[in-house]
């Protein structure tokens, strides 16, 4: 598979990948290297990627708690703790090895040791290799509200290796898979309609390519999401509000990014028809292609009511103003869009329908 350049790095795939990061350590000298895993990426993925290099290079594991619950500015501290503990300096790379959570966080820890370091991502979920691979998004969740502290700070290099993914349980599979199908539904509706029928994840590789391309597509065109790249957000609206609540409250199982992301797609494919003119049969259409992969959630009027209080958190709100990514059509998003509020119970009411 041929890589990927953004603006100012690679994304490499599979072999050729470890290829690459042998490449890159063997031209550039650096101090000392660390590798930042969380407990099961530790057990499931560092012995894979010690296999893959095979000894070519020395480094120091640094451990996190694993879950979106520790990716925290507590955690971070940890890490820039260990870090200065065992003598890295400002010529060290930290290599992040997991998913979403440590490359989010792992890419701020090193955007602000000793006001940065170089750091690679190696993202081992398939909702790290389709979102967090391009973009350079780092950060950390502030309390329950997602992404509220980091900046944007690219890598040297991602590697994207589709073996990491046998580690993962199907249910973190259908996770990445909504920001696969979220990349059609904003971009390419030939490849919406592939990804639908979709029944198993053994062939996907080509498809990871895909999403990668998409989302590096809009990336470059608008690198500090002014205009364009807010189209990557559709559904992440709502859903992130979903999330959040789902994980400060004790009383409900906590959702997975993707598993709230889907939420949030069905509630704005609504808001979208009403709104922008998305057509009743697309809508149909994303509705019943969510609700087949992802069980329904239920939601009292007390979750609602707590849900869209949430809302005024949202990174995209300026001036007071909550601003929505909505559809025109399959494949053609419409950015900064304003919602009366008697359309919100109205789409929650369409979900639960």
């Amino acid at each position: 598979m041929e890589s990927i350049t953004t603006t100012s790095y690679a994304v490499h795939f599979n072999d050729n990948a470890f290829t690459e990061l042998n490449k890159y350590l063997a031209v550039n000298t650096y101090s000392k290297v660390f590798v930042l895993v969380d407990e099961n990426t530790e057990i499931h993925c560092l012995p894979v990627f010690k296999e893959l290099m095979a000894d070519a290079f020395s480094f120091d594991v640094i451990t996190i708690k694993a879950g979106e619950e520790n990716k925290n500015i507590e955690t971070c501290n940890q890490v820039w703790l260990a870090l200065s503990e065992m003598d890295a300096d400002r010529k060290s790379l930290l290599i992040n090895l997991g998913g979403g959570v440590v490359t989010d966080l792992g890419g701020f820890v090193a955007s602000t040791y000793k006001r940065g370091i170089d750091f690679i991502n190696i993202p081992t979920t398939l909702l790290a290799m389709v979102d967090a691979s391009v973009g350079g998004k780092t950060g950390v969740d502030l309390g329950s509200l997602k992404n509220q502290i980091g900046v944007i700070n690219q890598p040297k290099m991602v590697l994207v290796a589709s073996l990491f993914l046998k580690t993962l349980e199907e249910r973190q599979l259908h996770s990445g898979f909504a920001e696969m199908l979220k990349h059609g539904l904003i971009k390419d509706i030939s490849y919406w309609e592939e990804l639908k029928v979709m029944e198993t994840f053994e062939d996907i590789d080509e498809d990871i390519v895909t999403s990668v391309s998409i989302k590096n597509e809009v990336v470059l065109k608008d690198p500090t999401e002014q205009h364009l790249r807010k189209i990557l957000n559709f559904g992440h609206t709502l859903g992130h509000a979903v999330e959040s609540y789902f994980l400060e409250n004790d009383a409900k199982k906590t959702l997975l990014h993707g598993e709230a992301i889907a939420i949030g797609m069905i509630l704005e494919a609504y808001l979208s028809h009403q709104l922008s003119g998305l057509p009743l049969e697309d809508l149909a259409d994303i509705k019943k292609t969510f609700l087949k992969r992802y069980p329904k959630v239920d939601f009292t009027g007390e979750d609602i009511k707590a849900i869209l209080s949430m809302l005024k958190f949202d990174k995209k709100n300026t001036h007071g103003n909550i601003n929505f990514v909505l559809l025109k059509s399959i494949g053609e998003p419409v950015i900064d869009v304003k919602i009366p509020n008697d359309l919100y119970n109205a789409a929650f009411a369409y979900y639960k329908d």
